[in-house]
C-alpha cells in the first residue's frame, strides 16, 4: 500500500496493492495494523454505501459534535471527492483538496475529524463506500454550501443534482457549529 499526504497533510490518499489476473482482481481494503502504521485510527464503527447517478453532488457534510473520520472509496464508477478543513484556528482553515476516486484504481481517501466531505459523480453512476469512526447522528450533522465562494471548489459539473439539504446549506462564514483546531497530529 502506498500512502501520500495531500495539500491538506492530514488528508491521506491511499493506494492499496491490487493484484490482477485473468480471473479478476484482489486487494486489501482495510487492515487494522497496516493502516495504524500510517497514523489512522482503528475505531471504525459504521460502514455505508451510496449509489448515485451522474452529476449528483453530495456535500459538504460534517458532524459536530460527534465528528466522523471517514475512509472513503469507490466500488463502481468515478467521483470527484473533496475534503475541506473546517477547524477554527487551523492554518489551512477553509482549504480544500479534491481527488478523483474510481472503482478501477481502488484508491481511498482518509478524511479525518474536523473536515467536511463531499463528492460529485462523474461517471454514469457510482457506488461509494464509507468507513466511519462515529455513527451517523442527524442531530449533529451540518452542511456547508458546495459552491461557497470563500472555499472556491472547482467541481467538474456546472449544474449538479442536489438534495434539499444541500441546496439549503450555509456558507462557511455563516456556520455556527465548527470544530476547533487542536494542532498537528
Amino acid at each position: 500500500m502506498d500512502v501520500s499526504k495531500t495539500a491538506l497533510p492530514e488528508v491521506l490518499l491511499i493506494k492499496p496493492k491490487k493484484f490482477d489476473d485473468n480471473r479478476g482482481y484482489f486487494y486489501e481494503s482495510w487492515n487494522q495494523n497496516r493502516y495504524a502504521e500510517c497514523g489512522m485510527p482503528n475505531d471504525f464503527v459504521q460502514d455505508n454505501v451510496s449509489l448515485s447517478t451522474k452529476g449528483t453532488l453530495r456535500g459538504l457534510h460534517y458532524q459536530e459534535p460527534m465528528a466522523q473520520g471517514k475512509l472513503v472509496s469507490v466500488l463502481v464508477g468515478r467521483v470527484f471527492d473533496v475534503a475541506v478543513d473546517l477547524r477554527r484556528g487551523s492554518p489551512r482553515f477553509g482549504g480544500w483538496v479534491g481527488v478523483e476516486l474510481s472503482g478501477e484504481t481502488r484508491e481511498q481517501l482518509w478524511i479525518p475529524e474536523g473536515f467536511a466531505h463531499g463528492f460529485c459523480v462523474i461517471s454514469e453512476r457510482a457506488e461509494f463506500f464509507y468507513k466511519c469512526t462515529a455513527p451517523y447522528n442527524p442531530a449533529t450533522e451540518h452542511t456547508i454550501r458546495y459552491d461557497d465562494p470563500d472555499i472556491g471548489i472547482r467541481w467538474p459539473v456546472e449544474v449538479p443534482v442536489l438534495s434539499e439539504k444541500d441546496e439549503n446549506a450555509f456558507s462557511l462564514a455563516d456556520a455556527i457549529t465548527l470544530p476547533m483546531y487542536k494542532g498537528n497530529p
